[in-house]
This record gives structure tokens, sequence and C-alpha cells, in this order.
């Protein structure tokens, strides 16, 4: 198959996907579509939104339709980091055996990250920056795909441990859960509070999961592109020579190049998914928000002014 029809057959099964979906998940379109191009960028995302806006259903869902193996870690104070990497015990014959933790497998759901101290949320870095882990100086690679799925709550402070940069910036998308609108409300609980169960059938295997992460990859890009999103990128670094007013005054730093790299990626994606064979700068835009919300820094005084992330982000377009 040539990579013009590949990425035909990619825009008919993203929509049969996207129909699968949302016949358990109402509403919520655009956090799915966020999440099917972090699939097929190879990349992970971290979900922010409050308690009861179906984090995990939507997961397990998206888990179930493309026919992955779903694994669930709820993150807590005293989780331990053989509590998610796995830990070696004595067999019957005296031998050390590696006991797997649910971190093997292909989608796993960081529930509530932040709730867990450091040293516990560190134990996923290397496993979702090199799919692999280390465990006793035994190196295990992981199934591929691989992808991790996190959600943190924005209301509870106490008793959570704020995520290390380091760690943020290996989210390739931080997508915000809202409210569903009125309409979606009703659905949502006529739909969850009768008897009838939807099944949800697996629409991929993991082999061609991995296919359609190559492709997006062979998607070509031109420079202009290219060097929009390396801009974009460089626009939110205060002290950069092309920062604009609202970041030297709001921001306390910006975003590094592994943003310009997955703006690039999650371009190539949306472009891939809506059959065009090549991104434009509209495809950079279409994705900049969730790459670049947890990669740009407010400081005290945006806070106290009440400026987001999210409009010093707009004003750089």
């Amino acid at each position: 198959m040539s990579d013009v029809e590949a990425v035909k057959n990619l825009v008919s099964r993203h929509q049969q996907l996207r129909l699968e979906i949302a016949k358990r998940i109402v509403g919520q379109q655009d956090v799915v579509d966020q999440i099917l191009l972090s699939v097929f960028s190879g990349g992970h995302s971290l979900l922010i939104g409050v308690p009861g806006l179906a984090k995990t259903l939507m997961v397990n869902t998206i888990a179930q339709a493309l026919g992955l193996n779903f694994k669930r870690i709820q993150f807590t104070p005293d989780l331990m980091p053989s509590d998610i990497l796995g830990s070696e015990i004595l067999d019957e014959n005296r031998q050390f055996k590696f006991i797997k933790g649910p971190v093997f497998g292909n989608i796993i759901l960081a529930d509530e990250i932040n709730r867990t101290p450091p040293k516990t949320q560190a134990a996923l870095l290397e496993a979702m920056q090199e799919r692999a882990v280390t465990v006793a100086g035994q190196h295990y690679k992981l199934n591929l795909p691989y992808f991790v799925l996190a959600t943190q709550n924005p209301i509870e402070q106490e008793g959570t441990y704020p995520l290390p940069e380091a760690q943020l910036d290996r989210f390739m998308f931080a997508i915000k859960l809202d409210y569903p609108s009125f309409e979606e409300e009703v659905e949502v609980v006529k739909s969850t509070t009768s008897d009838v169960e939807v099944e949800i059938e697996p629409l991929f295997t993991a082999r061609e999961i991995v296919d359609f992460q190559h492709l997006v990859r062979r998607v070509p890009v031109s420079d202009n592109v290219v060097e929009y999103a390396v801009n974009l990128v460089s626009k939110t670094r205060p002290s950069g020579e092309k920062a604009p007013e609202i970041v030297r005054e709001f921001v306390d730093w910006g975003a590094g190049p592994r943003a310009s790299q997955n703006l690039i990626l999650g371009a190539k994606a949306h472009a891939a998914v809506n059959g065009k064979f090549s991104p434009d700068i509209e495809d950079v835009q279409a994705v900049a928000m969730g790459i670049l919300r947890h990669r740009v820094i407010k400081n005290y005084k945006a806070e106290a002014e009440g400026i987001s992330e999210e409009k010093i982000i707009k004003s750089l377009f």
C-alpha cells in the first residue's frame, strides 16, 4: 500500500474510531480528538479536569476501541516505584523472578498522578521516554504502542505534589476537560442510569497502530511550516529576542525544543487524519494550545492579574 492510500485508510479508520467511542462517551469531542492525535503521534497526554468528568471511562473506552491492553494505576501518597514497575521475588526454587508491574501495558492510565511524591512520579520517566524500564540492573523493553495518559485534579491542592518540569515536558499534550453542556449532561444521565450496557468493538490491532505512527512520521513537511513552529516556540521564551511584551512581562520560562518537535509531529498527525498529505500552518495552530499549555510557566504577576496560559499562547499566533 502506498503512503497516499495509507493516509486515505487512516482517515476512514479514524472516523470509524470516533463513532465507536461516541457510542459511550457523550460530547468531549475535542478531548477525544487530541488523545487520538497523541496516540497516532506516539506521544503521551495529561488530562486536567475536576472529578466526575468520565476521564477513566474515556481512556478505557479508547483503549477498547483501539484493541489495546489497558492498565490503571491509582496514584496515592504511599505508592512506591516498585508498585508501578514491578519487583523481584524468590520463587519456590529460590531463584529471583521478576513480577511485572502495571507499567507493562499498552495504554497506562496514571490516575491523579500529582497525588504521589516525586520519587514515585519519576518511576514513569524512563518508561515514557525510552519505552523501557530498568529494575535491579535488568533492562526490560515495553510493548509497543505505549501510551501514558495521566490525570490530575486542578482544584484540590492539599496533599498534592506538582509535577516537575522535566516530567511535564514528557507529555505531548496537556488537555483541559470542561463540564458538559446542558444537553450533553441530560444525555449522560439518560445513558448511565439505565440497564443497557454499550459494547465497544476493537477496530485496530497493536501492529496497525504502530504502522500508522510510522506513517505519520513519513508525512512530508515544508521548511516554512517547520520554521513557523520553531518561531512560535521561540516566542514563549522571555529571555529570547523574539519574545513579545506579554511573554516578557508574564512568563517565567518558556517551551524547549521538545515542544517544537511535538508541534510538527502533532501537525503531521492532524493533517493525516483530515486527509491532507502535508501539514500547513493551520495544522500547527490546531495542536499548539495543547502542546504549549503546560510548557509556558507563568510568573506571580500573571497569577495576580489573572492572565491565563491560553491568553498568552493565543497572542503568539
